[in-house]
């Protein structure tokens, strides 16, 4: 729920008003974000709000299939390439991260060449990690006195403040590291801020070892995003072992750290899991908030430097699908917590889910932006979710922009559990993709068809709510359907994106359902050494012959029971809260096209053309500019592509090849006064302009 705290003085920087920003309603302006001001690419969203938004306008419909690749970049020497991550442009260079070390780069942006780079020394805090090849990107600002700094949260969890002409770690800069091989200067260790006054540390019978870290046996950290530079605080979040392979209940929660961004000593520490006295410690019982943890913000913040909130989303409690150990709605899990960036104070939060079992991990940051809504501008937060939800929410003081109603939930059947018997629905906007699977998503190309859908759903139980809890394994139901699944929805394969000048949001998603069951922790093959924690859950996901049931028919003579698109994108008007349009994500491969066309049940029926492209699973990765939406994905013959989208209508005005898969990091931004599209691939990068941006046409 949203439990605003007392209104505060207010920053008084300025918002930059968007280049030819529109008027919304008489009086009302749309504002765009701080950090694209001159075609710049500042944040790891573009802006401060995350909108993937540039100002950059050279690349229009009229000559988006002119582009040319300008250079590419193969980061095979630094190792694998980086999964998810985004470079900065800024100050005339391209800063980002790759490979497992997270090695940070610097590259001309005219030419891909490589300009520095920086390497964390090895250590076990390193080796450990389970999101080694994470970190998306990095943080970057002007620190008076300082020049232009890059931050970096490494996967041994320490926090790195780097000279962003040279690489070199600042001087006078955090504190000395008790680690060989490592810089004395410019870092700091956070496990040592976050583990101090922690109960389960303070009680520990040992020395503290930075280069171990937390003791394994009471918690992990690690990181999965870059920090965010509010005003003069850095704000970093963190990551935490991956839940679905956890079977025990022990570990540290993930709280929330900042540092002065010009000195980097430490300035406060929100607690994720309240203590006794603090907003929210209510919510768990059986003195779970001792011991248990996770609650970690591995999605990246957002900020509002003029209000001077940063915008922290998060994690479930330490395991997925099981939450009898830790009774109650457990804020400030899965959820949005606004903070002022100064003192670490919550000025409100919104529990998107109440003790989330689901792994419905908040996986997307929150998008800032505002919208006109009944005549009023409203400061908005726009949060998507693996569930479906687009929750709109006020942000600065929490409050839904439109009802949020508390709607009964199923109950779990799994001894121990203590289900919320309620979730927050947002009634408006409406969802963006399934949320559960009922009768009016089967496909009614003829009535005959459709009856004959259903007749399969009904044979093979396949209708689901939303919510539906997990069974104990060898339940005769089986094993329960998650739709969407916690691989569907809004996720972290994909990115949203938005035109703050209009109120525009695109969304995409991957319709996708899932089995759960549950089984006793102790006999789980998860299990391992290698697990965090010492006492087993009484139960956890269940793996092994049965965990997810056999496989189930879904067709009607082969034609898919469900209606697509398998993988959309949704275009939102959120001034008014309706969907404007939805279109395939990429399109289906050729063969599928044909099969359902050239389909014997449908000879004769009248079909609109589009129900045979029902579009590729996955996300597409998203970049807004002043003309086009652009997006990457797959054609019907396979290629891999980048689109020209029109963000009025959908339609696809545009398209190119791009060199191989791309992945989650786009930007786009200005560069010797040229627009560049910069697009991640699974062994690099790739830029592409118009043939005036090209290395040897000089720019100007």
């Amino acid at each position: 729920m949203s439990i605003p705290a007392p209104a505060r003085p207010q920053c008084s920087i300025p918002l930059i008003l968007a280049l030819g920003a529109l008027l919304l309603a008489p009086g009302l302006v749309a504002a765009q974000g701080p950090g694209v001001e001159g075609g710049q690419w500042t944040y790891l969203g573009g802006d401060a709000w995350h909108t993937r938004y540039t100002p950059a306008a050279e690349i229009t419909r009229d000559n988006f299939e002119e582009m040319t690749l300008l250079w590419q970049f193969d980061a095979g020497s630094f190792g694998p390439s980086t999964s998810r991550a985004t470079p900065s442009y800024v100050d005339g260079k391209l800063i980002t991260v790759t490979g497992e070390r997270r090695n940070v780069v610097a590259l001309n942006p005219k030419t891909g060449e490589l300009l520095w780079s920086f390497t964390e020394p090895n250590t076990h805090r390193y080796e450990y990690s389970m999101r080694k090849g994470y970190g998306k990107g990095v943080a970057y600002a002007e620190v008076p006195g300082r020049g232009g700094v890059v931050f970096i949260s490494s996967p041994g969890f320490f926090l790195w403040a780097l000279d962003a002409d040279t690489g070199q770690p600042l001087a006078d800069w955090g504190q000395p590291i008790a680690v060989p091989g490592f810089s004395q200067t410019g870092g700091v260790d956070m496990v040592a801020d976050l583990i101090r006054g922690w109960g389960p540390w303070e009680s520990w019978d040992g020395p503290y070892d930075p280069y171990t870290g937390i003791p394994q046996a009471i918690g992990y950290i690690t990181s999965s995003s870059p920090p965010i530079v509010v005003n003069d605080t850095v704000v970093v979040g963190n990551s935490a072992e991956q839940g679905y392979n956890q079977t025990r209940v022990e570990n540290v929660p993930g709280d929330i750290l900042a540092y002065d961004a010009a000195t980097g000593a430490f300035k406060w520490k929100f607690h994720v899991i309240p203590r006794p006295g603090e907003v929210g410690h209510e919510t768990w019982e059986d003195d779970a908030w001792e011991w248990t943890g996770d609650i970690s913000s591995w999605a990246p913040m957002t900020a509002d430097p003029e209000l001077g909130l940063v915008y922290v989303v998060t994690n479930g409690v330490t395991i997925d699908y099981y939450g009898g150990h830790h009774p109650g709605d457990n804020l400030f899990s899965t959820a949005v917590i606004a903070l002022d960036a100064d003192t670490g104070e919550r000025r409100w939060h919104y529990q998107f889910i109440h003790h989330d079992i689901w792994n419905y991990d908040t996986s997307q940051p929150p998008l800032l932006m505002d919208v006109a809504v009944d005549g009023r501008q409203v400061q908005g937060l726009f949060q998507a979710t693996k569930q479906g939800f687009l929750y709109a929410l006020d942000r600065e003081t929490g409050e839904p922009i439109w009802p949020i109603e508390e709607r009964a939930v199923p109950g779990s059947t799994v001894p121990g559990e203590q289900l919320s018997s309620t979730q927050p629905f947002p009634t408006k906007p409406p969802p963006f993709d399934l949320q559960g699977r009922d009768a009016s998503m089967l496909i009614d190309y003829t009535p005959a068809i459709r009856e004959r859908a259903l007749q399969v759903a009904r044979d093979n139980d396949l209708f689901a709510p939303l919510f539906a809890p997990p069974t104990v394994l060898g339940d005769p139901a089986g094993p329960a359907w998650f739709c969407p699944s916690d691989a569907g929805g809004a996720n972290i394969f994909g990115n949203v994106a938005a035109d703050p000048t209009s109120g525009l949001m695109f969304v995409p998603s991957t319709n996708r359902c899932g089995r759960h069951s549950v089984m006793p922790a102790i006999e789980s093959p998860l299990d391992s050494p290698e697990q965090t924690g010492r006492d087993y859950s009484e139960w956890s996901n269940a793996a092994g012959p049965g965990a997810r049931g056999s496989r189930v028919e879904q067709t009607v003579d082969g034609l898919p029971i469900w209606k697509g698109p398998d993988g959309r994108i949704v275009a939102y008007d959120l001034n008014r809260g309706e969907i404007k349009w939805t279109i395939p994500h990429g399109d289906a491969a050729q063969d599928d096209q044909d099969a359902i066309r050239n389909h014997p049940l449908l000879q004769g029926a009248e079909i609109d053309e589009s129900v045979y492209n029902r579009g590729r699973g996955g996300q597409a990765t998203l970049v807004v500019s002043p003309t086009l939406l652009f997006a990457t994905g797959v054609t019907s013959d396979n290629t891999m592509s980048l689109f020209a989208i029109d963000k009025d209508t959908g339609e696809r005005v545009g398209q190119i090849e791009l060199p191989s898969l791309p992945r989650y990091g786009m930007s786009s931004w200005e560069h010797d006064g040229h627009q560049v599209i910069l697009v991640q691939l699974s062994d690099g990068l790739a830029a592409f302009g118009l043939p005036a941006a090209m290395p040897e046409a000089g720019g100007h």
